[in-house]
């Protein structure tokens, strides 16, 4: 039988979230592709996270629908759920645990069979670079290291999606460095949207890129399509979310 994911893992079609007379995000549409990395840019207040809380099953979507690995996330919210690992923008971590125990109550978390979970865990950590890390308190770790783990927490179940929001906001340059290296060795088995203010991160490590603009989708691209066209991405994101344009009913 074909595997339900082995094409687009994540649909989203027309889904949109209303606060009172205010829309915050309108008419979004995303489609997924397995083994695509996914560039959601946008500046601050244009939609970004409220569509990710949407697609991750946080916040109910006023109106259309999303499916996740074929599975309707509002009418199978846990089974979808399954195929999803989620770095919010505030990594969801306790400080006072170790690597260890956070790791392995994520797992619990995930319904991880027991007899998995030190596999897991040992996994998650080597492709974290937190292998020599186990014991070691959270609260203790770099600002850096402490997004590894967020992203530990987000791939312990091994999802067909990771959704990763702003990972990178407060790292040095070399933590950065690093985090898109992992990023893209994420991107060549899972499928995984990276939502971001910041314009190189996006041509480093994505295949496509979506701009939101005061909750509309303003673009939908390939990067190799812009190089075709000769378009410079700076530019566009530029010129496309320069006027405000406040969307009410």
């Amino acid at each position: 039988m074909k595997d339900e994911c082995d094409y687009f893992t994540l649909s989203a079609q027309h889904i949109q979230r209303n606060y009172g007379a205010r829309i915050a995000v309108y008419d979004f549409t995303l489609q997924l592709k397995k083994g695509e990395v996914l560039g959601l840019l946008g500046p601050n207040g244009a939609g970004k996270t409220t569509a990710l809380r949407m697609i991750t099953g946080n916040l109910a979507p006023s109106s259309g629908s999303i499916e996740v690995c074929g599975v309707d996330l509002l009418g199978e919210p846990q089974k979808a759920k399954a195929h999803i690992g989620y770095l919010p923008e505030i990594p969801p971590l306790y400080l006072d645990m170790t690597v260890n125990e956070y790791l392995r109550f994520a797992a619990r978390l995930h319904r991880i069979d027991k007899q998995r979970i030190a596999h897991a865990l040992e996994h998650c950590k080597q492709r974290c670079g937190l292998a020599d890390r186990g014991k070691q308190l959270i609260g203790t770790m770099s600002k850096g290291l402490q997004q590894r783990v967020g992203i530990a927490q987000a791939i312990i179940h091994e999802p067909d999606i990771i959704i990763l929001d702003e990972p990178t906001v407060g790292l040095d340059p070399n933590q950065m460095r690093e985090m898109r290296a992992l990023i893209r060795d994420l991107g060549k088995s899972r499928s995984v949207i990276l939502s971001t203010h910041i314009l190189s991160e996006v041509e480093s490590v994505c295949d496509r890129v979506q701009i939101m603009h005061d909750g509309r989708m303003v673009l939908n691209e390939t990067l190799a399509g812009l190089r075709q066209k000769d378009a410079d991405l700076e530019m566009e994101f530029t010129r496309l979310t320069q006027n405000p344009q406040p969307i009410t009913h």
